[in-house]
């Protein structure tokens, strides 16, 4: 005889159950699902007067052992009293089967028995009986070991599908919430959107203000999330209790959010803003105004996609474009961005081994004074040399080794490499100048990665410069403060690029030490022509000189542009009116030229 249900008996998801609540009390449990299997009519009969004493009101009974299995795929108690001795099927038997079967293995199992054998009891524990009821059941009793048994599993649903800091469903639950969605979308030929949201920088709060307050950051940003709800944003889900609730908290910093019925791209836009409304304001932390945004991607069904799976990676890929986008924006999906989301996928999976396989080199851009028309350095810029892509630019692979760290190995390559190679150009009085990411400086590795160049090149080290931008800089203040001063104690030199585009502080360039300001090469494009610009690098410039600073502007490639730069006192330019960025063996050709 099998124990596995026949083929006609359907086997149901666990939307069929009704989970207990958390608490203990009669009315708390009244909606619970009990199944009783006794192969005695008289015993089923008093046990479930029993319970209906105690308020239950869902009550599955079987006489018959063989249908056990079936009824429990098809109803999903809450709990199962199943009798141990019993013909054609015995309880052991059904609870071993109970236990391998990954659908319903976690049913709560009450066993009943008038056998006073230990062995049958210990039998039942091995197969992983929850409880014992002994025959002639005490009202007493059942009443509280099926309390105590929802309770544990009402605790245990709780544990396992709801995130302890909000309280919000977990990503398992909303996977299987998702599901359901999804089923009821089909059945009534619905729209229904899902929002996948993602804190803008958490990582970084988190660290600065701990994981305390960092735990009640995420509290107070959930609570704004659900405030933003309204009753017509969950359309089409009549009388669902708990699984009205559409968000979700899936991950560190991550946020879901299920929108069901008609009309979900303009309902799903709309949410969208009254989210990055409601985050706009800030959040007190430590008595200090915090603020936080978050990008959003948004994927529709049927749309862009049927299955749960295909939906949700659907999302993901609008939310990426929304990083990439900036922050603090929201993106629909669009089957453009799946085909962009593989390429990036596949160039994030080679560079992974462009290194070892050595694909990467530099090329230099020469630095010349304006005043005398010398090569006084070059920047070192890095290329990939893709077997089957050919030259990829470093605006492509550089945003990816950015998101996935790689640029740290990368960045502490490029420096190796370059100050090796700056070691033959220093004798012509040339500096090297590299760039450092945010990575390299979250790591707290800089500082000995730009040691451990210097000492294995023999570079000097004022001829080493590093480059870095404001972001950088203000990404943690103090801390970038310390490891700047430690590095400038060494002798190297430090500059700000793509000047005027970011913070453009006084207040930042005091508390640094920096030598250096590179005018952004957007604003020296427009110069002489466009006033704006002209008025901005010639600001720049004095500013750098009250300073004390030097003061480079980038991608020159006109002489109307250097005659511009040279009449305002700026001291040094690089760009394409000079050379683009060339191999070694150029760069010395062009030494040789020019001396």
């Amino acid at each position: 005889m099998s124990l596995h249900p026949s083929d006609d008996s359907e086997s149901k998801p666990d939307e069929c159950a009704t989970e207990p609540e958390a608490h203990a009390g009669p009315p708390a449990f009244a909606s619970a699902k009990i199944m009783l299997t006794d192969d005695e009519p008289t015993t089923l009969e008093i046990l479930e007067v029993l319970l209906q004493d105690e308020g239950y009101e869902n009550i599955i009974t079987t006489t018959d052992s063989r249908e056990t299995l079936a009824l429990v795929h098809a109803h999903r108690p809450d709990a199962l009293l199943l009798d141990l001795m019993m013909p054609h099927v015995g309880g052991l038997e059904i609870l071993q089967a109970i236990r391998s079967d990954d659908a319903i293995r976690h049913t709560p199992v009450i066993t009943l028995t008038s056998s006073t054998d230990a062995g049958t009891k210990l039998r039942a524990l091995e197969l992983g009986a929850t409880d014992f009821l002994a025959k002639p059941v005490d009202p007493s009793e059942l009443a509280l070991r099926l309390r105590n048994t929802l309770a544990a599993k009402a605790y245990q649903y709780r544990l396992l599908y709801y995130d302890a800091v909000t309280e919000l469903p977990n990503r398992l639950h909303f996977l299987d919430r998702l599901k359901k969605m999804l089923q009821r979308a089909r059945s009534t030929s619905d729209e229904c959107a899902l929002i996948h949201i993602d804190l803008d920088r958490f990582k970084q709060i988190n660290t600065a203000v701990g994981h305390i307050d960092g735990d009640r950051l995420l509290r107070e940003v959930a609570q704004r999330l659900d405030g933003v709800l309204r009753p017509t944003d969950m359309l089409g889900v009549p009388g669902l209790g708990d699984e009205a609730n559409p968000l979700s908290r899936t991950g560190g910093d991550e946020f879901s959010l299920l929108l069901p019925g008609a009309g979900a791209t303009d309902r799903a836009a709309r949410v969208a803003m009254r989210i990055q409304n409601a985050l706009s304001l800030p959040f007190q932390i430590q008595g200090k105004d915090v603020f936080v945004t978050c990008s959003m991607g948004i994927s529709l069904y049927p749309t862009d996609g049927r299955q749960a799976e295909t939906l949700l990676a659907h999302a993901e890929v609008a939310l990426r474009e929304a990083k990439h986008d900036g922050r603090n924006v929201f993106r629909f999906y669009d089957h453009s961005l799946n085909l962009e989301s593989a390429e990036r996928f596949s160039l994030e999976h080679d560079l992974h081994r462009a290194l070892e396989r050595k694909q990467l080199h530099l090329l230099y851009q020469p630095k010349l004074d304006i005043a005398t028309g010398q090569v006084t350095g070059v920047e070192a810029l890095m290329r990939w040399q893709h077997p089957e892509l050919g030259l990829v630019g470093p605006d492509r692979f550089i945003p990816i080794a950015e998101e996935t760290n790689l640029i740290v190995p990368l960045g502490e390559w490029a420096l190796r490499t370059g100050c090796q190679q700056a070691v033959a150009w220093q004798d012509n009085g040339l500096s090297i100048a590299v760039n450092v990411s945010l990575q390299q400086f979250r790591g707290g590795r800089l500082e000995d990665a730009v040691r451990q160049a210097l000492q294995d090149s023999g570079l000097e080290p004022h001829r080493l410069v590093l480059e870095l931008t404001e972001t950088v800089l203000m990404d943690d203040p103090i801390e970038t403060a310390e490891m700047l001063d430690a590095i400038k104690s060494m002798g190297v030199r430090i500059s700000i690029d793509d000047f005027g585009t970011g913070y453009s502080s006084l207040s930042y360039l005091k508390r640094f030490p920096i030598d250096e300001l590179k005018i952004d090469r957007s604003f020296i494009t427009g110069v002489p022509a466009k006033e704006d610009d002209a008025a901005i690098a010639t600001a720049i410039i004095r500013m750098g000189h009250a300073l004390g600073l030097s003061v480079i502007a980038e991608g020159v490639e006109s002489a109307d542009q250097l005659e511009f730069l040279a009449a305002r006192g700026c001291d040094k330019y690089q760009g394409y009116l000079f050379a683009p960025p060339v191999s070694p063996d150029e760069i010395a050709a062009i030494l040789s030229s020019t001396t």
